[in-house]
């Protein structure tokens, strides 16, 4: 990670380029975010690097209305029971499968249990994410019913050799630490980067270690043809504590994830697209540990799984005219993955006993249209064919308007449908297992303002959405006992607003809101979340804080009694530039020592700190 002290240059462009921000997530060719009817966040590098925190995921739920991700700890979290790293978007759970993470438009999630591994989403791979707020599926089917996130892989855009190393250690003995080696010359580009993190935790058992590695290679064959090639890998060590009333012992994790994928990109004036293959895997190896409180003993078997994701994508844009844009792309994947229960003690001790050996494809087709109707309105409209080989064929439609009026204001307007298909857990894991489940289904529309004023030092938008759904998949009593069915339904209605203001060259205040209306509450999705930051630099000093407020948080939801949760964060990071190499920082977070929960049983740490320093050559 690097600490970039703001100035006037580095405002200045950030400022004139607002209006014509670049995206690739909302229609997977490079579009101005105007054009685009659906709700995107773009979070980028300084802003991840300003944060100086190894997972892209807190930085995203203070900077991106309407999102949220639980937390455990001081760092890490973990997987199975107990795990954190649940991700929603207006109330809908990627911990479910109805929200995806993207790296570079691939699928990332569990083969088995169809979620993201949340530990695996590391900033030193980031060269900015882009969030999708509301169902993607016309462009990325299943798992994306609730919305994206998008990690865009770092670049170089200058000739040279750069290498960046970070080191940080604080609170409960946790350690920091990165490296990264950036190289362009002529038509070949590289990046190299590592990093080793670690804490003991705040709570006795509560240790997390983490080795992560990332490699991208690239090669621009002439001026209109590229290629290039990355691969990610993650392995993680967790210990998992149990909560307060129920301490656990030996309850630890061992997962391994890896990613890699190999892309041809061709651009010319008309026309541009992608043809890319992807492939991510995972082993674990899991000890749910005992409660000795309660005379338990330790458990004489382990659970092991692994997983696989591959698929082939391609979509190609062509320029239609002076006003119109036709995108139109075709993906398949194949998800599977194997489970078991090892016995290591006892007299089973050797004995391997299956729990789910299970494969299944996706097949899709999609269209998306764009067309400058006159020089005040465009129209988007998308449409997928998605068929499953075991939950059949979904048609996904999408259509939205882009109203561009004047003193650069943006009125946008859009109906589009997410869908998820049931997941291999679901359908033939454990006694609740369903094979005849169907995929669930959701309708999305919101209305959303923007205006940049100022010369673009002010810009504000607001949004309003409502989401309603039915045929979610639930685990209830039946008569032949617990059963995962379709009979779940969700009823979302909410706000988001977001607000950036350049109060002079050296200070910036950037803040969001969003409310959330649940008529079937769930966990994990708070009713009001607010964030203010403020960024300062002088001469080398740079001085970067923030508050963010939570209420209505439910950390636990039942027919008998709910628990919610209310607390404010307020966070502070100081910089200094020693010298053109060398910058020195320390930060602190929950400076009001504040007492909370998120995952129920978990009480955050208090008042933690940290220091360190980054070096560039």
């Amino acid at each position: 990670m690097s600490v970039i002290l703001l100035n006037s240059d580095t405002l200045n462009i950030s400022r004139n380029m607002k209006m014509e921000e670049v995206v690739v997530t909302g229609t997977r060719q490079e579009t101005e975010l105007k054009n685009l009817p659906v709700s995107v966040s773009i979070i980028r590098r300084d802003k991840l690097e300003q944060t100086h925190t190894p997972s892209i995921l807190p930085t995203l739920t203070e900077q991106v209305p309407g999102l949220f991700v639980s937390s455990r700890g001081i760092m890490g979290y973990g997987v199975s029971g107990g795990a954190a790293g649940s991700i929603s978007i207006r109330g809908l759970s990627g911990g479910a499968g109805r929200m995806m993470v993207l790296i570079d438009g691939h699928p990332q999630y569990m083969g088995i249990m169809g979620h993201p591994i949340s530990d695996s989403h590391q900033s030193l791979m980031a060269e900015r994410v882009e969030v999708v707020r509301g169902p993607a599926s016309v462009l990325y089917g299943s798992n994306a019913m609730g919305g994206v996130i998008n990690i865009v892989t770092r670049k170089m855009y200058e000739e040279g050799t750069r290498t960046d190393a970070h080191v940080g250690y604080g609170s409960y003995n946790t350690l920091q630490t990165e490296v990264a080696n950036r190289f362009y010359q002529g038509k070949f580009t590289s990046i190299v980067s590592g990093s080793y993190n670690r804490t003991d935790g705040h709570r006795s058992d509560m240790d997390f270690e983490q080795y992560n590695g990332y490699a991208k290679l690239g090669y621009q064959w002439s001026e209109h043809w590229q290629t290039w090639a990355d691969v990610n890998l993650t392995h993680f060590n967790a210990s998992h504590p149990g909560t307060l009333t129920a301490p656990l012992l030996d309850a630890d994790q061992r997962i391994t994830r890896g990613m890699t994928s190999l892309a041809l990109q061709n651009r010319y004036e008309k026309t541009s697209g992608t043809l890319s293959f992807f492939y991510n895997w995972g082993r674990h190896k899991i000890n749910d540990g005992y409660n000795a409180t309660k005379g338990e003993t330790p458990l004489d078997y382990r659970f092991h799984s692994s997983d696989q994701m591959w698929g082939i994508s391609w979509n190609q844009g062509v320029q239609l005219g002076a006003s119109a844009h036709f995108t139109l792309g075709a993906d398949w994947y194949h998800t599977g993955g194997k489970a078991w229960n090892l016995f290591v003690e006892g007299d089973q001790q050797g004995k391997r006993t299956e729990l789910v050996d299970q494969s299944m494809n996706e097949v899709a087709g999609y269209g998306n249209y764009r067309h400058d109707l006159t020089s005040w309105l465009t129209l988007n409209a998308g449409i997928r064919l998605d068929h499953h080989e075991k939950a059949g064929s979904e048609w996904i439609p999408q259509i939205g308007t882009a109203i561009h009026l004047p003193q650069q204001a943006e009125v946008k307007l859009l109906a589009s449908r997410g869908f998820r298909y049931p997941i291999i857990r679901e359908m033939f894991m454990w006694g609740s297992k369903n094979p005849e489940l169907e995929a669930e289904s959701l309708w999305n529309y919101e209305i959303s303002f923007s205006q940049c004023l100022w010369d673009n030092r002010l810009s504000y938008d607001i949004n309003l959405f409502h989401i309603d759904g039915d045929n979610l998949i639930v685990t209830q009593a039946t008569e032949n006992g617990m059963k995962n069915v379709n009979t779940g339904k969700v009823k979302n209605t909410g706000v988001e607003v977001q607000f950036n203001y350049q109060v002079s060259s050296s200070f910036v205040l950037n803040a969001n809101y969003s409310y959330l209306h649940m008529e079937h509450p769930v966990v994990g999705s708070p009713e009001h979340k607010g964030f203010v930051g403020a960024n300062y630099s002088h001469k080398r000093w740079n001085l970067a804080t923030s508050v963010q407020h939570v209420n209505g948080l439910y950390t636990s939801v039942s027919t008998k009694q709910s628990t919610q949760e209310t607390f404010t964060l307020w966070n502070m990071t100081v910089n200094y530039q020693l010298n053109k190499h060398l910058s020195l920082y320390l930060k602190g977070e929950n400076l009001l020592a504040e007492s909370y929960e998120i995952n129920a049983g978990y009480p955050l740490p208090k008042a933690t700190f940290m220091g360190g320093f980054h070096l560039q050559f």
